[in-house]
């Protein structure tokens, strides 16, 4: 038991922040979940940043999502000003009892000073100064040199305050909604796809070391459609994204379903849900294929699969043992943007580990 326990049941709203990248806002899904489930009775929000923001909203334990622009240091002073009065105002009047803060973001410091929660929760800090050190009630260790899973690293924000998660409670959560699932529904049937009948390849990412080579990703494609496999091709709505899907395209050969920069975030994951497998590299879509249940295939490189791998789904990652460097955490070889422990994976290995994964059509 903890001592310092926070006393749910007296509680009324709580406000969890994560201010970090869409896969990183979407591994914190089981927060929420499981504070809801072990207070019913407690309202929660979110606040993240607005590109993020589909990833948590309609999620059944979250009331409200509020949102920072990251293009808000552009409006000038006096409208930059503005908005955060007015994002500052919508919070206090939620009149918040629990702040857990889920990064080491100076903002939540901030924040919780001006919104005087009752009980605040944060990450421990070594270089933390008076604001961090005061102004949570709690803070959460993290145990040195540990290789654990994020959504796990999530969790123990709430273990510090007496939540235990269950195993069952753990999974994540998105859901695409209707109109999402509507429309990826017509452009399926205007392709002439099934649910379940198409293999979802998601090769870009908007870092470059993170991405397996176009030769690669064409050769896939060549061996997937030799085993009469239909594929659906999908990336950001980025140009460099695009280039990649092109290239990708032109080099394979065979015919492929692009959608690239065609569907909204909801529209990937309702995708996703229909495949019969997902491929892909360590990105936000990887982990909303895992969301919505589908199997992976992740590739990884520079980036750890057990802090970052498809979590509670049937998966297989691939990646190298032949390079002990890896997981360096550095944006490829010497900081060049190109990785060898990635670009070295042979498709042979994809293969295998889909033909584990599902029956071949």
């Amino acid at each position: 038991m903890v001592e310092d326990a926070v006393p749910l049941g007296s509680l009324a709203r709580a406000l969890v922040i994560k201010l970090r990248h869409h896969g990183d806002v979407l591994l914190a899904s089981p927060v929420f979940s499981v504070l809801k489930n072990h207070a019913p009775r407690i309202e929660i929000d979110a606040l993240v940043y607005g590109d993020t923001a589909p990833m948590l909203s309609l999620h059944p334990a979250i009331a409200q999502v509020h949102v920072i622009e990251r293009d808000w240091k552009r409006l000038g002073p006096l409208r930059q000003a503005r908005a955060e009065l007015a994002l500052l105002a919508r919070l206090r009047a939620r009149r918040y009892d629990l702040i857990v803060h889920l990064t080491e973001h100076r903002r939540g410091a901030w924040l919780t000073k001006l919104l005087q929660p009752r009980y605040a929760v944060a990450p421990s800090r070594p270089d933390a100064d008076q604001l961090w050190r005061k102004g949570f009630t709690h803070h959460y260790r993290q145990p040195k040199n540990a290789r654990r899973h994020t959504v796990e690293r999530n969790l123990d924000a709430l273990r510090r305050i007496g939540v235990y998660p269950s195993e069952e409670e753990r999974g994540l959560t998105l859901v695409p909604g209707e109109a999402a699932q509507e429309r990826v529904a017509a452009l399926l049937a205007g392709h002439g796809l099934a649910d379940g009948g198409f293999v979802h390849v998601h090769p870009a990412s908007r870092w470059l070391f993170k991405c397996w080579p176009v030769e690669r990703n064409a050769e896939l494609l060549r061996q997937l459609h030799r085993r009469g496999e239909r594929v659906v091709l999908t990336a950001a709505p980025d140009a460099q994204e695009l280039r990649m899907i092109e290239a990708i395209v032109a080099a394979a050969g065979v015919p492929a379903v692009s959608l690239a920069g065609q569907l909204s975030l909801k529209e990937l994951g309702a995708l996703s849900a229909r495949a019969k497998l997902f491929v892909g590299v360590d990105s936000a879509p990887m982990h909303i294929a895992a969301a919505v249940g589908t199997p992976v295939v992740a590739l990884f490189g520079p980036s750890g699969e057990l802090e970052w791998g498809p979590w509670r789904v049937p998966h297989a990652v691939i990646a190298s043992r032949a390079h002990p460097c890896r997981p360096c955490g550095i944006d490829g070889c010497g900081g060049g943007k190109h990785s060898e422990c990635l670009a070295s994976l042979p498709v042979s290995s994809v293969l295998e580990a889909a033909d584990r994964l599902v029956a071949p059509a």
